[in-house]
């Protein structure tokens, strides 16, 4: 079970996370993450209590078992409906369970939860309190410093002490506040200004509390200053659009120094997983549309992103084409543009 103390799972008092993304981290994307690194706490995308209680249940919530630590994020707003998600979860193995208080999206506001449940602290601390009740496993809370026009200050004071008052082992924190009008969710996670002061001051005031960071960390070397002020720190979009990063994560959280990555290994490792997909009724592509990004900066990385793109969605594609794209990268030579 994941322990949200000062002192991390990693025991150097370092945490890191992979951020949930819509449409990106599915159990793919998991998997492979996790041939990268055995240590940082993998999210699921955010799935609607709903779905987790009357849609496919496998589909949604089935995993690997490598995937451990990873944690279940649930969207909602009906405590009774994320308790019996959350215990859903539960027994589907997960380590943690996430309630989602910063998705920005229409569909997410016309279901009033996600970011808008900033503006609803009982709403979020009723939900807390009851999925606490249903599960032995963290229940944690992803947030923003706040909405619109809210003040950041007051807004994100009152959301954290709802949450920790129902019993919420963490809170992590997107720096961003979410306009729920005029920004599409794209526009949401770039344009309103990132304020990592806010989320410091929170820490600051919480000593006793975890408190994560999320928005715009684009390295481990920003992920280590930002350490030195919160509990833990969340990569989203860098972690996914050049999954090579997660490969120092593991010697990051014990201070240690990383190791040339195995390429060769961990492309064998995913073109054996995509057959087993690929037998079950699944596409080559569902694997490695979350591998594009791996050869950034090297020599043939293009064609590499070329072959995948163009090859693996044809119907029939089996692995043989993801190691004919790993077979055009120069491993000799890396730039700092591909």
């Amino acid at each position: 079970m994941l322990e949200y103390e000062r002192k991390s799972h990693s025991g150097t008092g370092r945490f890191f996370a992979v951020a949930p993304m819509i449409d990106w981290t599915d159990r793919h994307c998991r998997y492979f993450h996790r041939q990268l690194t055995g240590k940082a706490l993998l999210y699921t995308e955010m799935i609607v209590a709903d779905a987790a209680i009357h849609g496919d249940r496998d589909r949604l919530l089935g995993f690997d078992r490598s995937e451990h630590p990873v944690a279940l994020q649930l969207g909602g707003s009906d405590p009774h409906k994320l308790a019996q998600a959350a215990e859903i979860g539960a027994g589907y193995g997960y380590d943690e369970i996430n309630l989602n208080v910063g998705c920005p999206s229409d569909r997410v506001q016309s279901g009033t939860f996600g970011a808008c449940l900033m503006k609803t602290p009982e709403v979020v601390a009723a939900g807390v309190a009851a999925m606490k009740a249903r599960v032995s496993v963290p229940v944690t809370v992803k947030c923003r410093i706040g909405v619109d026009d809210q003040d950041s200050e007051t807004a994100l004071d009152a959301l954290a002490d709802a949450a920790w008052t129902a019993g919420a082992d963490a809170l992590w924190v997107h720096a961003r506040k979410a306009w729920l009008q005029g920004l599409s969710p794209k526009e949401n996670r770039e344009i309103p200004p990132l304020d990592y002061d806010r989320v410091y001051r929170l820490k600051k005031a919480n000593p006793d509390r975890f408190i994560g960071i999320n928005g715009g960390i684009l390295s481990l070397e920003e992920a280590r200053r930002h350490l030195e002020h919160v509990d833990g720190v969340m990569l989203g979009r860098a972690a996914y659009q050049s999954p090579a990063l997660l490969a120092g994560v593991d010697a990051f959280l014990d201070g240690d120094t990383p190791e040339p990555v195995d390429f060769h290994g961990l492309i064998e490792t995913m073109a054996e997983y995509a057959d087993r997909h690929i037998s079950q009724g699944g596409r080559l592509s569902h694997v490695t549309r979350h591998m594009i990004g791996l050869f950034h900066g090297f020599d043939g990385a293009r064609r590499y992103r070329q072959i995948l793109s163009s090859k693996a969605t044809r119907p029939g594609a089996g692995s043989e084409i993801l190691r004919e794209a790993f077979a055009a990268v120069d491993l000799a030579t890396k730039r700092d543009a591909a």
